[in-house]
């Protein structure tokens, strides 16, 4: 017996084994959810209706919580509270412009983000099953948080597609992604072929929001580029899903001499590399000359056959949107450009006294100049 369990064929045969009834173990979580939210669903829609045919008012919750709870023991989520989320749950998502459509034929669907609208079109014939997906506590923190079923639909979309923590999704919905994602300036429309630039143009946010970085408010781009690799899993929460981070200060060779990107990434959804420049000034417009340069350099010594077109995301510190849409007009390689933004900041006396490099190279060029 122990040379059979000891055995190579046993111990691959025991990991598909795992495998399968892992696999096995996801199912009836997600069964067991749905047919929890299926179920919750239905109770808010019998308490509105109650509530408005029978004029009970909220007391009656109590009541029936204990009614519930002593006849189903074994089910969690009868309290009082639980069955006011219930209600209210339902009541916000009554409130989406679908659910409009099914009463007044002919009311028209809202803009609202692309990746939003496909959900919308999904949610009147199957609102339980789209909520469904996601963990109750996860539809909790959307209507608790948001006042635009709109703006909740986003995000639901978002938790499905990138399988977010209900800690990342309150993060997500702190730092206000609905209103950053896809709003940077671009010239993607005119440098990359449909679908790529609209998908391409989800993946920028303006601004970039830093504040898990402790910088003074005069940092350098060496300190900015240091805090976001030293924090690298924050930086790859910011900056969206899908993101595999390649290097830094990565270097290229171009006709004897060198040149250094500050980030490098490869986009595994899109299978492109994203060249990022930091800036922690005001944009200016021969900032994206030479994000053109870097990324037609990726694209002759780096990129192969088989990747798509690479990327450059320009992020500084502020910019002049007319500047910004000047700057891209006739450029060739595909740029967007957006702000970062750090809440809060070290006092400037809290900053090193080591001097940093870019200060020493200056002071060493000084010296050479004499």
């Amino acid at each position: 017996m122990d040379e059979i369990s000891h055995s190579n064929e046993y111990r691959d045969w025991i990991v598909s084994i795992k495998g399968k009834v892992q696999a096995s173990q996801i199912k009836a979580a997600v069964a067991i959810n749905y047919a929890m939210l299926e179920l919750y669903w239905f109770l808010g829609e019998q308490i509105i209706e109650r509530q408005e045919t029978a004029k009970w008012g909220d007391r009656f919750l109590k009541q029936m919580g204990k009614d519930l709870s002593a006849e189903f023991p074994e089910i969690k989520g009868f309290s009082r509270r639980n069955l006011e989320y219930m209600r209210q749950w339902v009541q916000f998502w009554r409130r989406l412009p679908v659910f409009e459509q099914q009463a007044a034929a002919g009311l028209a669907i809202p803009k609202v983000n692309p990746i939003a609208k496909q959900a919308v079109s999904q949610f009147g014939s199957s609102a339980k099953q789209l909520v469904s997906q996601i963990p109750w506590g996860h539809n909790v923190r959307l209507f608790q948080r948001l006042d635009d079923p709109t703006d909740a639909l986003f995000y639901l979309q978002k938790t499905i597609e990138n399988n977010w923590s209900r800690a990342v999704l309150t993060h997500q919905i702190e730092s206000g992604l609905h209103l950053r994602e896809g709003k940077a300036i671009d010239n993607f429309e005119a440098t990359l072929p449909q679908p790529e630039s609209d998908l391409a143009r989800q993946l920028l946010r303006d601004p970039y929001n830093f504040d898990f970085l402790t910088l003074t408010e005069r940092h350098n781009e060496r300190e900015l580029e240091d805090g976001l690799v030293d924090h690298l899993t924050k930086f790859l929460l910011e900056l969206g899903a899908g993101f595999a981070f390649v290097g830094r200060q990565y270097k290229l060779n171009v006709d004897g001499d060198d040149y250094s990107i500050d980030l490098l990434f490869y986009h595994l959804q899109l299978h492109c590399y994203i060249v990022i420049d930091l800036k922690v000034v005001k944009f200016k417009p021969e900032f994206a000359g030479k994000m053109n340069f870097y990324i037609s350099a990726v694209d002759s010594q780096v990129r192969t056959d088989a990747d798509g077109p690479t990327l450059g995301i320009l992020i500084c510190k502020s910019k002049s949107d007319i500047k910004v849409e000047y700057s891209l007009r006739d450029l060739a390689k595909p740029i967007g450009v957006s702000e970062y933004q750090i809440t809060e900041h070290l006092p400037d006396d809290l900053r090193s006294s080591l001097p940093t490099i870019e200060q020493i190279e200056a002071e060493l060029g000084e010296i050479d100049d004499e």
